[in-house]
């Protein structure tokens, strides 16, 4: 978890709230001492969790998934199960 100073917050709070909003959280110091603790709130997340800790760095951008493939497939999953049995039973 990233340390921030007093003066730093206070300086650029709106930079770090956006930054709690995306699930990170600071450890706020006083002249080197931890006081606080800058976090988001309702923190049911996992994904979340790990960031907080320091574990997980969140994505700097949404990356764009690619189109599922379509399979032109010549029998049915089911079907194909069924081949794979009776070949079995023999």
């Amino acid at each position: 978890m990233e340390s921030v100073g007093v003066r730093e917050i206070r300086q650029n709070i709106s930079v770090y709230l956006r930054r709690v909003e995306q699930g990170e959280a600071f450890t706020v110091t006083d002249r080197g001492r931890p006081v606080a603790l800058l976090a988001p709130l309702h923190n049911n997340d996992p994904m979340n969790d790990l960031v907080a800790a320091g574990l997980l760095e969140p994505p700097k951008q949404r990356a764009a998934l690619p189109e599922p493939q379509q399979w032109d497939l010549p029998l049915q999953l089911s079907d194909e199960i069924s081949l794979l049995r009776d070949e079995d039973l023999r």
